[in-house]
């Protein structure tokens, strides 16, 4: 009788184990199908800046400092990494391209351009679903790291290989811009 009753607990700890594994499992992929919407929305974004150095460049021809560095970041973007490799590498990125829109905004001619102007509504519905996609990212990465730090799944998950994963984070220039109101002139 003693030993069914172990192996009932045996088969009851066994069966817990096997379904926080598989729990855990399922945060984890998650968490990583999260990376990869915000991998699509930056290859998107990748994809429009060929399309702003051209438009800028029949306008600003001597801005090319600005055009160089927006084609730096945007490689550098390109390689990826590990996510604190393409948060940088993004965020640089974001950097480049709010510089170019400041020069645009010397150049009236080149804010009038129509092709311009859908550049510019287009990265902003991309900076919009890159945003939304960066907080459904960092919500998967808490609640998987939450998951592997509360009793009892932390006695096993680093058995299990599991650790600490890190967040998609803005970096100090996109938090000050992000905590601004837009400026608004009707000048």
């Amino acid at each position: 009788m003693g030993s069914w009753v172990f192996l009932a607990i045996l088969a009851v700890a066994v069966i817990y184990l096997i379904s926080l594994y598989n729990k855990i499992i399922r945060m984890e992929q998650t968490r990583d199908n999260a990376f990869s919407d915000i991998d699509v929305q930056l290859k998107e974004r990748h994809d429009l800046v060929p399309n702003l150095v051209n438009t800028v460049k029949g306008y600003a021809d001597h801005e090319d400092d600005i055009l160089k560095q927006l084609t730096e970041a945007r490689a550098t973007a390109m390689k990826g990494g590990s996510v604190g490799d393409v948060a940088k590498a993004e965020s640089a990125l974001g950097a480049a391209m709010m510089n170019l829109m400041a020069v645009a905004e010397n150049y009236p001619d080149l804010k009038a351009d129509q092709n311009f102007a859908k550049l510019q509504a287009e990265l902003s519905n991309l900076e919009q679903k890159i945003a939304a996609a960066r907080r459904f990212f960092n919500n998967a990465t808490k609640e998987y790291n939450v998951s592997i730090k509360t009793f009892p799944a932390v006695l096993f998950a680093g058995a299990f290989g599991f650790g600490e994963e890190e967040f998609f984070e803005l970096d100090a220039l996109e938090k000050e811009s992000a905590s601004k109101p837009p400026e608004v002139n009707f000048a």
